[in-house]
């Protein structure tokens, strides 16, 4: 195969699979986040968005020909995307922070290769090696909005019923910090929204439900416990 004619999940799965990639390499490959590689994996038949083609082409195009091959020969085997079913890929551990001001909480408006092209959540980030789940999520969102925030307790922790990603969860509260778009490749918008209004822009479906109950109490109270 010389070339792809549009990418979507499946041959995504494949390239990296034939370069021999972690989900977190082939996303640092890409300049990506790691949780996009991963909905590649429980969404093969995704249409990848323009911009993230480009990348893929050029992945491809600068591969060697042993790579090439390999990716040929994946696409044409009987072996589910980049052979690996579901079970087999290492699920991704995420910190997730829910930072809260007042009668506020912080979204973040990420680009998706979905249909709708782009999908509210709040801030998160891959939990390194070595790394505590907390200070992952702190860290996030100084990167990801420029807002400092302080973890108040962990909310608990799931496997995403969407991205089939570890999640583990934090309450956080607001230190300081202008809420801006600081990764413009991943995310299109940052912004505060009402607490009472996080499920016009998340389904409440997949909001882990500690959240939807935190989101609930008084902001003293809150901050407090």
């Amino acid at each position: 195969m010389d070339v792809v004619e549009v990418w979507n999940g499946h041959q995504a799965c494949a390239l990296q699979a034939a370069l021999r990639k972690t989900n977190e390499a082939f996303a640092e490959r890409l300049g990506l986040a790691p949780r996009t590689v991963a909905a590649w994996h429980t969404n093969p038949n995704v249409v990848l968005r323009s911009e993230t083609q480009q990348l893929l082409d050029e992945v491809y195009e600068t591969a060697s020909p042993t790579v090439r091959k390999r990716f040929t020969l994946m696409l044409t085997s009987d072996q589910p995307a980049a052979g690996r079913g579901p079970s087999s890929v290492q699920p991704l551990r995420v910190a997730i922070a829910v930072v809260v001001r007042e009668d506020q909480v912080l979204l973040v408006c990420r680009r998706d290769d979905g249909a709708s092209g782009i999908t509210w959540q709040f801030p998160a980030g891959v939990i390194k090696p070595g790394v505590h789940p907390d200070s992952a999520a702190v860290r996030e969102t100084l990167n990801e909005t420029g807002v400092r925030c302080a973890v108040i307790r962990n909310l608990g922790a799931r496997l995403h019923p969407v991205t089939a990603v570890e999640c583990e969860y934090f309450l956080c509260e607001f230190l300081v910090g202008e809420a801006t778009n600081s990764d413009v490749v991943e995310n299109v918008d940052v912004m505060w929204v009402p607490k009472t209004s996080v499920t016009r822009f998340i389904p409440a479906s997949n909001i882990f439900p500690p959240i939807l109950a935190a989101l609930e109490e008084p902001h003293d109270a809150a901050d407090h416990r």
